[in-house]
């Protein structure tokens, strides 16, 4: 249903190609750094002539990592329209297809520099990551990723951002962006009903249909999810 295509080259190359793949989406994964080590916050930029899908997607995106590390939302709602100053745009404005540049956690932030180097952190980078694709592109085909900094001609050396305790921000984007391909291309078939997934430690333990009006509502002194359907 997905197949995920890693591309190469100089930023604006890299469009090209996917541009000539007839991508469904476009996915660029960065981490963030400050001077300031306590910074911290999730956001997504878009590119100055983003589309609307473009901007639900980064939107989306940014607050459910939010929401999964318990920190805030950069940008005017988890997104920055054509980047940071002009910085980024040009990573992504000459695309064909929705894309999105991420940047989820900082990599000068310890308690971040944590969760960028750990094995559940990753996954849960990486399953928010794969939802937000079948959320997005519910019917399949190829998703294009881009490993923000690495593999550029003009720059061969170029990693990124230095993460707190060792690592560079391209090469644990690059470890989440993997992850993530494993997710998407594992999917057998398109999902046509909403699905109530419970995970643990970044991996799916369980899953179940529900119908689309439910609502659910959570106690967390008696340990129980109740789906209330309408009518």
């Amino acid at each position: 249903m997905y197949q995920v295509k890693f591309y190469k080259g100089d930023y604006y190359h890299r469009q090209m190609q996917a541009n000539e793949d007839k991508c469904a989406g476009y996915v660029e994964h960065h981490f963030n750094s400050s001077s300031t080590p306590s910074a911290g916050y999730s956001v997504v930029v878009v590119g100055s002539n983003a589309s609307q899908t473009s901007k639900n997607w980064g939107g989306w995106y940014a607050q459910a990592i939010g929401r999964e590390f318990d920190i805030e939302v950069g940008g005017n709602n988890g997104i920055l329209v054509g980047g940071w100053n002009g910085r980024g745009d040009g990573n992504i404005k000459y695309t064909c297809m929705p894309a999105v540049l991420l940047e989820p956690l900082f990599a000068s932030n310890p308690q971040h520099a944590d969760y960028i180097k750990s094995e559940s952190g990753q996954l849960r980078l990486a399953q928010v990551l794969s939802d937000s694709i079948k959320r997005f592109f519910p019917h399949g085909g190829t998703i294009g990723f881009s490993v923000g900094h690495k593999y550029k001609e003009s720059r061969p050396n170029d990693r990124g951002a230095a993460v707190v305790g060792g690592g560079t921000e391209a090469d644990y984007a690059e470890i989440v962006l993997d992850k993530a391909r494993t997710l998407l291309e594992e999917i057998g078939e398109e999902t046509t009903q909403r699905e109530l997934l419970v995970m643990e430690d970044g991996k799916e333990v369980w899953k179940h249909p529900i119908d689309e009006d439910a609502n659910l509502s959570w106690d967390p002194v008696r340990g129980v999810l109740k789906i209330r359907n309408s009518g």
